[in-house]
Parts: structure tokens; C-alpha cells; sequence
């Protein structure tokens, strides 16, 4: 009864896996939903905001242009990277799966903690900014400088209003970002048709191709900073696998629950919606950009030096895909360049943030999981928190 009601489309009943072993996701996303999600995380708030931060970084047109076509440049060498990683270490879990079997499982955990706790959060609020940024400049034309009271507020709605539809029905968040996904690609058709248009008919100043590479920055961190802002556009081409697939949850357990009813991951966006409101507050999109794309480079660095590791190490391991040497080592050197340029010659305080948390995810790691300590007051936080959201432990999903 419960399965056929799931496969009918019902929303009030709890999937279970057979013997009542616990709940599971439902299963929402077709063919269709699946490439409106991919493309939802290719072209994102990257494409509408990234263009002005790489110009601000750079400062002329003709550098920024250099800096997107190597921005385009990394992230095509770094899928190819990733292509020969995930055939050699068939497993689900993206960069957390080939850290854990090549460096053990601290550099793992961090992995999983980073991403967890801070970067899908920081994300989200990035993406509410630029979204509230544009929802609100038509009501103050002509004026420089938006209330941040006002942009505040709209972005925070955002991520209230999108937790609560992913709340509700995963299948209305389905059609969302449906939307969503056609939204944005007849956005950028528009701008591109309307640029050519308008270049075409002689409006669009050429004269300032003469100047194209006039007042470009020399500064080693100003560039870092500006591939920072390009590469979020390029955001997506890592994502082989989801990297929560492979998280063992002994104790980081509530978040994995659904609820009950609705079979949405409730606790879950709960977490990440609190976290992401306390960012959206003293953040910008700029710098929260910034943060997220040093994060990443230390991992993206983390998870080319296995892939390396294994060229030294493993040479006799069958290689179904092998890309030339060069290719993973100008991306280890250029992951060296990007985490160590903008520190030494642009230094800012969230770097020291960053560091900081990167550390305390060190105790944690010993004291919850390598030491298995499970303190009686989190199993009855949990428990009680269970049982006010109405939520389940999860399995895996199965047909």
C-alpha cells in the first residue's frame, strides 16, 4: 500500500524500504529535472555577478577576458583530472571518496566538515545575494549605493521561502528549479542576442578595444582574486558525485533524517538555512566568493596531489582514461598559486577565519569519530529533536 501510494505520487505517506528498516528519499527527479539541475549548477548567480568582480580585480576589460578564458582553461583540465580519478577509484563521493583512500581519514573528515557546516551554506547565501541584488536595484534607479537593510531582507526571504518549498515537496522544489534552470538560460540568450545587436549596429564604443588592456592590475592576489570570481561561474564541473554519498554519520546523525510525512530532508535544510541567514548578515557576495573559492582550491589541490600520488605510487594500477602528466601538474601549480597568492600579497581577516575553522574540525575529528565519544546529552538533544520535527533515519534508496 505505502509503495503504491509513493509510486502514485502521494505525499502523505512514508516510503519504506522492505522489512520497515527505516525511511527513504523520494525519488522525484526525471530525465528533464535532471538536466535542468545540472544546468542549474553550471549557470548560476556566477554568470550575472562574476563578470563585474573580475573586471574590479583586473581592471580593464581586455585582462578580464584573459582571465575568464583561463578560467575556462582550469576548469576543463580539472574535469579531465577528475575523469581519470573517478575511474580509478570507482567509488561515490567525489573528492571525499579519493582523500579518504589516498591521505586517510582527517583530510577526509575536513573535506566533509568544510563542506557540510560552511561551503554548501555560504553557497546558498551567496546565490540569495546576487538574486536580492537584482530583485532590488529597479526600485532604486540611479542610486550607487542599495539600503543593505533592504538587500539583507530580500535575501534572507530567499532562503526562507526556498527552505520551505524544499520542505513541503521535493516534487514542487522539482518544478522549481525547472524554472528556475528555462529563466536562466533565456536570461543569458537575451543578454548575448542584445549585446551582438547593439555591437552590430555600431553602439557598442569598439574605440575602447584600443585601450582593452589599459590600468590592468599587476598584483598577484588582485589576479587570484579575480580567477576567485571567474571560476564560481565555471562552479559544477567537479560535481562527479555528490560528496555526502560516502559520509559515514556516527554520531554530524540528525542532519541525515527526513521527515516523516513529507520525506524531505527537513533537519537538514534547517541546518543549512541558519547558517546560511548568519552569513548572509555581515557577507557580501564578493567576499563570500572569495572564502568559498579558497576553500575549494585547497581541496581541489588536496584531491590532484592523489591523482599524482597515484602516477608516482600505483603506475601498474589499469588506467581505462590517463590524461597527459602535464595536465594534473599545471592544475596542482595553479591550486598552489590561488590559495598562496592572495594571502601573501592581498591579505585578508577571513583568510584567518577560514584557517581557523579548517583547525577546529581537528578536535572534532578525534573526538567524535576516532575516539567515538558520544556524550549522553547530544543522543537526547538528537532524540528530542527527532521527535519536534518528526524525522527518521534514512536508507538508501532502492527500486
Amino acid at each position: 500500500m505505502e509503495r503504491s501510494q509513493e509510486r502514485n505520487g502521494g505525499e502523505g505517506v512514508a516510503g519504506r524500504e522492505p522489512g520497515g528498516e527505516g525511511l527513504r528519499l523520494r525519488r522525484e527527479i526525471g530525465l528533464w529535472s535532471a538536466v535542468s539541475l545540472m544546468a542549474g549548477c553550471m549557470i548560476g548567480s556566477g554568470v550575472f555577478m562574476s563578470p563585474q568582480g573580475v573586471l574590479v580585480y583586473m581592471g580593464s576589460p581586455g585582462a578580464s577576458l584573459m582571465v575568464w578564458a583561463g578560467c575556462g582553461l582550469l576548469a576543463m583540465m580539472g574535469a579531465l583530472c577528475y575523469a581519470e580519478l573517478s575511474a580509478l577509484v570507482p567509488k561515490s563521493g567525489g573528492e571525499y571518496a579519493y582523500i579518504l583512500q589516498i591521505f586517510g581519514s582527517l583530510p577526509a573528515f575536513l573535506v566533509i566538515y568544510t563542506f557540510v557546516l560552511l561551503v554548501r551554506p555560504a553557497a546558498i547565501a551567496a546565490i540569495s545575494l546576487s538574486f536580492a541584488e537584482y530583485a532590488v536595484t529597479p526600485f532604486y534607479p540611479g542610486c550607487s549605493l542599495m539600503p543593505q537593510a533592504v538587500l539583507k531582507g530580500v535575501a534572507a526571504s530567499c532562503i526562507l521561502l526556498l527552505t520551505l518549498v524544499n520542505c513541503w515537496s521535493s516534487r514542487l522544489a522539482t518544478m522549481l528549479v525547472n524554472v528556475c534552470a528555462v529563466a536562466k538560460v533565456f536570461s543569458l540568450l537575451v543578454i548575448v542576442v542584445g549585446g551582438a545587436v547593439v555591437l552590430g549596429q555600431g553602439r557598442g564604443h569598439t574605440e575602447t578595444f584600443l585601450l582593452a588592456f589599459h590600468n590592468t592590475t599587476q598584483q598577484a592576489g588582485r589576479i587570484g582574486m579575480a580567477f576567485y570570481q571567474g571560476m564560481w561561474s565555471f562552479d559544477g564541473w567537479n560535481n562527479v558525485n555528490y560528496v555526502v554519498e560516502e559520509l559515514k554519520n556516527p554520531k554530524p546523525q540528525l542532519l541525515s533524517m527526513v521527515h516523516v510525512h513529507r520525506l524531505t530532508p527537513t533537519p537538514a535544510l534547517m541546518f543549512t538555512t541558519a547558517v546560511a541567514l548568519v552569513l548572509v548578515i555581515p557577507g557580501s557576495f564578493s567576499t563570500i566568493v572569495n572564502f568559498l573559492s579558497f576553500l575549494g582550491w585547497i581541496t581541489y589541490g588536496t584531491t590532484i596531489g592523489c591523482l599524482l600520488y597515484l602516477r608516482i605510487k600505483k603506475k601498474n594500477l589499469p588506467r581505462p582514461y590517463k590524461v597527459p602528466t602535464i595536465i594534473p601538474v599545471i592544475m596542482l601549480l595553479a591550486s598552489l598559486y590561488l590559495v598562496l597568492a592572495p594571502i601573501i600579497d592581498h591579505p585578508q581577516i577571513e583568510f584567518l577565519y577560514i584557517f581557523l575553522f579548517l583547525l577546529s574540525g581537528i578536535p572534532v575529528y578525534f573526538l567524535f569519530v576516532y575516539f567515538h565519544c558520544q556524550p549522553r546529552c547530544l543522543q537526547m538533544a538528537t532524540l528530542y529533536l527527532q521527535l519536534l520535527l518528526e524525522v527518521a533515519p534514512t536508507t538508501k534508496n532502492v527500486d
